[in-house]
């Protein structure tokens, strides 16, 4: 038995995407990452969740972006939106 080709990948591809449909197929890939993510984190012994630094990171970038996105308008001239 040889190692997994790019065509076998493609052909695994076709065939997830024949047996569960292109709307489903990103849900399934998100539970295998938290699964992948999960098991890494039960064996290197990490206390913390990823989920939760993610989920700070989150914030911080959305708190950021709404106050940038606060001073652009109010550096721009009233009669320009």
């Amino acid at each position: 038995m040889g190692a997994l080709t790019p065509m076998h990948f493609i052909l695994i591809a076709l065939v997830a995407l024949l047996l569960f449909g292109p709307s489903k197929l990103p849900e399934l890939g998100r539970g295998f990452g938290r699964m992948f993510r999960e098991f890494k984190d039960a064996t290197t012994g990490n206390g913390g969740s990823s989920d939760d630094r993610r989920d700070d990171s989150k914030k911080e970038l959305t708190a950021g972006v709404n106050e940038s996105h606060a001073a652009a308008e109010a550096t721009q001239p009233t009669g320009q939106k």
